[in-house]
């Protein structure tokens, strides 16, 4: 497994992190138990990453993460949370004002069974963007109440996540220079879309870290398919079930070779996923530590062809 540093954060991260999501049973349903041996396989790993937000699962991925972590030494693992995106009873709710960010960030360490977290996020900041203030909100309000959390040894650093990577860097721009020192971007690198590579340059030439997250795409890259709630139009869609049905046939998983191309940027410092069962942490873990098919992924981004960086909206 390698390890990198985010950014200038001191940092170093496994090139496999694990994502909490599942933990929440956003996917599915699942058994706490199970989800607790997960996070436990995935320290075992060499995994000393973890991310979760307490909009997974409406607090409740926080919430089981912290009843495996009250079990694993806190020296074995760096945390990461977020802030801004919330939600009960199965509605969604968002709240990006510097109070709220406080509050949560102390909910979130109650939850976790944790004094201090070693990064902490702004969740998604694009639904800010349509709200009142847009994003200037989250550079007035936000990120100054984090930044305090930060001075006061509450928190370790300050990120900001966002699928879509100009609101990320809008956001730099507008803040303070040394305010963010991480970005957290899903699905833009990865086997139909390395567009996050275009913005590496930036991002190091502000001494900020870039963790990516959805090797898979959200399902785009599995043998399974997408599930019906992915917002990726049909062309995509199939054309990414054509690329599986390809590695299928030259006996390598799509999974296993998206897994290892987004692990293979030493830029990136670490690259999230997501499961709730110990079998998949451990496979897509040894996946990680595996060369490359390097032929194989020229080949795949061949059949994926025009469809290749083709995004969507958030969810």
């Amino acid at each position: 497994m390698r390890y990198t540093e985010i950014g200038k954060t001191g940092l170093k991260i496994s090139s496999l992190s694990f994502g909490a999501s599942s933990l929440g049973s956003v996917f599915h349903e699942t058994k706490e138990a199970e989800s607790i041996k997960a996070v436990e396989t995935a320290i075992e790993g060499g995994i000393n990453f973890i991310d979760v937000s307490p909009y997974y699962g409406h607090y409740k991925a926080e919430t089981v993460l912290g009843k495996a972590l009250k079990i694993i030494p806190r020296d074995k693992y760096y945390l990461s949370t977020k802030v801004g995106r919330y939600g009960k009873d199965g509605v969604n709710t968002w709240d990006y004002s510097g109070k709220r960010a406080t509050e949560s960030v102390y909910e979130s360490m109650e939850r976790l069974n944790v004094d201090y977290i070693d990064i902490i996020n702004v969740h998604d900041i694009e639904f800010q963007a349509s709200l009142p203030g847009g994003l200037q909100k989250v550079v007035d309000e936000t990120l100054p109440a984090l930044v305090e959390l930060r001075d006061k040894g509450i928190v370790g650093h300050v990120g900001i996540t966002d699928l879509q990577l100009e609101n990320l860097k809008w956001v730099i721009d507008h803040a303070p220079a040394g305010t963010v020192e991480s970005v957290l971007n899903f699905c833009h690198y990865c086997l139909n879309d390395d567009k996050l590579v275009d913005f590496l340059d930036y991002f190091e030439s502000k001494g900020i870290g870039v963790i990516n997250a959805s090797p898979l795409s959200m399902g785009l890259l599995s043998r399974r398919g997408v599930p019906d709630w992915h917002p990726a139009p049909k062309a995509l869609v199939e054309a990414c079930a054509k690329a599986a049905k390809h590695c299928e046939a030259k006996g390598y998983e799509i999974e296993r070779l998206a897994i290892q191309y987004s692990v293979n940027n030493p830029r990136i410092a670490g690259t999230l996923f997501s499961s709730a069962n110990p079998e998949n942490v451990k496979r897509n873990i040894e996946w990680a530590n595996e060369p490359m098919d390097e032929q194989l992924v020229k080949e795949v981004q061949e059949i994926i062809g025009d469809q290749k960086r083709v995004s969507w909206a958030n969810t």
